[in-house]
């Protein structure tokens, strides 16, 4: 049996592997929610903290078969984990793993 392999820990999001486990923290950007009438799905931007912001780069977030997450809103970091994948030229990661993380004052 394989052994598992431990994501690879994102410093930055310049330069992202085109696909793989990876790991990393970021400030959600923005949020797109999409209408009653289209399969639940929610999309969340997230950017780099050190780059300055809404000018680094970023990747998305996207959660199949959810609305909303409570806690999940811009200005929100997070540490994630999934597989990332390239759609449509953009970094994405599906249903990753999440943690809300405190705010610092």
């Amino acid at each position: 049996m394989a052994e598992p392999t431990a994501p690879v820990r994102l410093e930055g999001f310049g330069g992202l592997p085109e696909r793989g486990l990876v790991s990393g923290e970021g400030l959600v950007r923005s949020l797109t929610f999409v209408p009653v009438d289209e399969a639940p799905r929610l999309t969340a931007v997230i950017e780099d903290e050190r780059e300055r912001p809404g000018s680094g780069p970023t990747l998305c977030l996207v959660w199949l078969g959810r609305r909303r997450i409570s806690g999940v809103n811009a200005g929100t970091r997070l540490r994630f984990s999934g597989m990332l994948a390239h759609f449509h030229g953009v970094p994405t990661i599906y249903n990753p793993r999440y943690e809300i993380l405190a705010q610092e004052d």
